[in-house]
């Protein structure tokens, strides 16, 4: 039997050879509105090590990026090097098993009426002298 010297090497399961479909386990894509690009994810208080052992290293590593605090989806995806939708599908399987927190985005501002402000502006010199 031939020695092997590569049998200690770590197999790296994001190769081009493992197909996305099963890194997500067939899992679906989640809407659109639930993990927006720059939705804010963190790892849960009580996710423990007991749970972390059971992931797969793609769920792990996302798990190690989002430890230390708050990282966007597309943060997440560029330092995993995996498509969005796969990033979004891990989150949302590390979601629903408790052991990421998913914080919507701040909704842009609308704009503002500046007749309105304006005339607010003019109330308070008036009122209080400027």
């Amino acid at each position: 039997m031939p020695d092997r010297p590569e049998q200690d090497e770590e197999l790296e399961l994001t190769s081009p050879l493992v197909p996305l479909f099963v890194i997500a386990n067939g899992r679906a894509l989640p809407p659109d509105h639930e993990y927006e690009h720059t939705t804010l994810v963190t790892a849960a208080a009580e996710s423990g090590q007991v749970a972390a052992r059971t992931l797969s290293p793609e769920a792990r590593q996302v798990m190690d990026l989002v430890a230390d605090g708050f990282l966007s989806v597309a943060e997440v995806a560029g330092h995993t090097h995996l498509p969005l939708g796969i990033v979004r599908i891990l989150l949302a399987q590390l979601e629903e098993d408790g052991l990421i927190l998913a914080r919507t985005p701040i909704p842009r501002a609308e704009r503002v009426d500046r007749e309105l402000v304006s005339a607010v502006l003019e109330g308070l010199k008036n009122r209080f002298g400027a």
